[in-house]
């Protein structure tokens, strides 16, 4: 199905470090540590020696403990991870939203990379990519038979070195050869447009460093060309997350000073938190409130926000709290149901320990955890429906996935439904690909766009018949 399903990322983002995590602030190892169970540690040591003098080959030491700190982390659940020196780089990478690549946003689509977009400025948007490219060779390896990750990995390296990709362009009929040197790249995290006079959409796509700040910049220009703005579209679909201070953020940009954002619930004191609308909960660094410059009627102007089962931990953060404050009305599908909190703990210079320390709840005092946000108004993706949303992966299908507050009944009907949506994407896939490329957020065929534009008009929406809120599913043993 991976050369079926259409997938998206940035390249050298990879594996997108910090998708679905909700990052918290509280990066400086705990000075206590937990009495160590002796016998089991002295069984570890012993199968520790055992495999460094038994076994068939030698075995490195240093990976050995690597690998065994790993599984130890692994096992607690989907988003506690431990980050050896290449993936702590990449996580760094992720949540700041700078890397070095060539900057291209690409898909995998039948075995090919296909380039979606080349980022403004940035070394492939100067060699001349265009959206639609296919991308056949990287220096000397056919991308055919490649992942995605993979495919990105090698266009990734060290600032001012090469990369050679050969290119296809069906439109001119030719494949040619592009020599592009490697650069650092900031990804934009927030776009904006007015999709008609009085109505402004506002993607959120990541929430990193730059997020606010991009965010506040959006925001005046929306201003500056519509002083009247009548309404407002949050598109948060397929945002996975990022960091937590940058969720608080844009929440307080459209809630009253002060209104509770977040709270987080965990077995340490530090983990049992208040997030506020309010500068010390949102600013890590000393400096102008980016907020202040915002303008007044952002507070009252009519919202919708937009989410599907793609947005997950920092955009459900704000989704939560802008619906249970009533600020905005929540339309879409149900969200991915990540509620808990991952810590960054250093372990050296170049190692880290993330790792889930709490929950978090709603303004009202709800756990999302493995449920999701529930929309106001259920809307499909498509004018047709939603065919393919059941097999989305959500955080009740991932294994060792913690369960929320609520408990949940299985739906004996969702497997069928799986298996009559497997059937659907086979079908789709024979059809060419331009048949096959869902419409672009923010277009005038983007369904969900037009149904929220409708309800911020006082016109009907076309609800979805067929979408129902999903119970969390109770876990096995």
């Amino acid at each position: 199905m991976s050369q079926k399903t259409k997938i998206a990322g940035w390249i050298a983002v990879g594996a997108l470090a910090g998708a679905l995590t909700t990052v918290s602030l509280q990066t400086v190892a705990r000075g206590t540590l937990a009495p160590l169970p002796l016998e089991e540690l002295q069984q570890l040591a012993a199968v520790f020696g055992m495999i460094k003098s038994d076994y068939v080959e030698p075995v490195d030491e240093k990976k050995l403990i690597t690998d065994a700190i790993s599984g130890m982390v692994s096992s607690l659940d989907p988003h506690s991870q431990y980050f050896d020196k290449k993936s702590f780089k990449e996580f760094r990478e992720g949540t700041t939203g700078r890397f070095v690549g060539v900057g291209i946003e690409i898909t995998q689509e039948d075995g090919v990379i296909r380039v979606v977009s080349p980022i403004e400025g940035a070394p492939a948007d100067r060699a001349g990519l265009k959206p639609g490219d296919l991308i056949t060779r990287i220096d000397d390896t056919a991308v055919r038979g490649l992942s995605l990750n993979e495919a990105v990995k090698r266009m990734r390296g060290e600032p001012g070195t090469k990369v050679l990709l050969t290119i296809l362009r069906k439109d001119e009929n030719r494949t040619f050869p592009v020599t592009i040197t490697r650069e650092e790249i900031r990804t934009q995290s927030v776009k904006s447009k007015l999709v008609e006079p009085g109505y402004a959409w506002l993607r959120l796509s990541q929430f990193q460093d730059r997020t606010v700040d991009d965010f506040v910049t959006k925001i005046e220009d929306i201003y500056k060309r519509e002083p009247n703005l009548k309404g407002l579209v949050l598109d948060l679909r397929n945002d996975p997350g990022g960091l937590l201070d940058a969720a608080v953020a844009v929440s307080a940009a459209f809630l009253p000073e002060g209104a509770t954002v977040v709270s987080t619930n965990g077995q340490i004191e530090e983990s049992k938190s208040v997030y506020k609308a309010r500068p010390e909960d949102y600013m890590r660094r000393r400096g102008a409130d980016p907020l202040k410059r915002l303008p007044a009627a952002l507070k009252t102007v009519p919202m919708v926000v937009l989410v599907n089962e793609g947005s997950a931990s920092a955009s459900e953060i704000v989704a939560g709290a802008l619906q249970d404050h009533k600020r905005a009305i929540v339309m879409g599908s149900q969200t991915f149901g990540k509620g808990s909190v991952q810590t960054v703990r250093p372990l050296g210079p170049d190692t880290a320990l993330k790792i889930t320390t709490a929950r978090y709840y709603t303004p009202n005092g709800n756990s999302i955890q493995a449920k999701g946000i529930v929309p106001d108004i259920m809307v499909d993706d498509t004018a047709e429906g939603s065919p393919f949303a059941v097999l989305r992966m959500r955080e009740a299908d991932l294994e060792k996935h913690l369960t929320g507050t609520q408990e949940g009944k299985k739906d004996p009907a969702l497997e069928k439904e799986r298996e009559a949506a497997m059937k659907r994407l086979e079908e789709e896939s024979r059809k060419p690909a331009a048949q096959r490329r869902p419409p672009e957020y923010g277009s005038d065929k983007d369904f969900p766009l037009q149904q929220a534009l409708a309800k911020l008009k006082g016109q009907p929406v076309k609800v979805s018949k067929t979408l129902v809120e999903r119970k969390e599913e109770p876990k096995t043993e």
